[in-house]
């Protein structure tokens, strides 16, 4: 019986990371179906200098505004994926940073799990936010991320639907910032794996969020001395090597 466990054992240690292996090819698969139809931007390949910081969850009157002096001080422009009923809470949040030049993107409204939604909620969670962002500032953002990451042909035909370029994160820049792991470990995932082109993924919201102000603090300054110059998610696709023509986002009438 002790050997028969033993084999069971054994078995599913070899099994584990054939299925790891398998479920990274999947992934590779999507990634490249999708990049290659220019429907997912995960980042640019470019040989300049350059990065977009991106920020999810916000606007958060503490720690939004403290990340926006922050950038203030390096001439870095973010990218903010804005959650449309903060955005409603916190007007004068998002207005400060579009009028900082800064990029509002949206990230729904409700911050829902886009796997358990329908196509029609996902869309209305858009069209919300968009309005929301709209009334704010006059602009209607053009570039969408999904909650959690999570996307699929549901989500990404929604969001092209909408007019909406999807964006996710770099695979190495995902600092898990959320999740408290600790200043240096936020600092050492950046730094250790800085390229160009790289999209890096912070929250501005979701909890104490000093963990993400403080790393900033250190990360800003050395990837400024290596010479990196830090852009919006657009921006970067405008001027280096994105041929889909996205902007800040677009002023209106009403």
């Amino acid at each position: 019986m002790k050997k028969q466990a033993v084999a069971l054992f054994v078995g599913l240690a070899l099994l584990v990371p054939s299925m790891n292996g398998s479920a990274l090819a999947r992934n590779q698969q999507d990634r490249e179906y999708y990049e290659t139809r220019g429907e997912i931007v995960w980042e640019v390949p470019t040989n300049t200098k350059v990065m977009a910081l991106t920020f999810d969850d916000g606007p958060d009157p503490e720690y939004t505004l403290q990340i926006a002096e922050l950038l203030k001080q390096y001439n870095a422009k973010g990218t903010f994926f804005v959650v449309g009923s903060r955005a409603k809470d916190f007007p004068e949040v998002v207005r400060q940073l579009a009028s900082e030049q800064h990029e509002l993107a949206n990230h729904t409204y409700s911050h829902p799990d886009v796997r358990r939604i329908s196509s029609e909620r996902l869309q209305a969670e858009m069209e919300k936010t968009q309005e929301t962002i709209f009334q704010s500032t006059g602009i209607r953002p053009q570039l969408f991320r999904p909650p959690g990451g999570y996307y699929s042909d549901a989500v990404v035909n929604t969001a092209k639907k909408a007019g909406f370029l999807v964006v996710m994160w770099s695979w190495h820049q995902d600092t898990r910032d959320w999740s408290d792991p600790g200043v240096q470990k936020i600092v050492n995932k950046v730094l250790n794996n800085a390229r160009n082109g790289d999209i890096v993924l912070f929250h501005d919201y979701g909890g104490d969020r000093k963990q993400t102000v403080q790393a900033l603090r250190e990360i800003l300054p050395e990837l400024h001395k290596r010479g990196y110059q830090f852009v919006t998610v657009s921006e970067m696709m405008r001027l280096y090597g994105k041929t889909k023509k996205v902007g800040q986002g677009e002023h209106g009438d009403d």
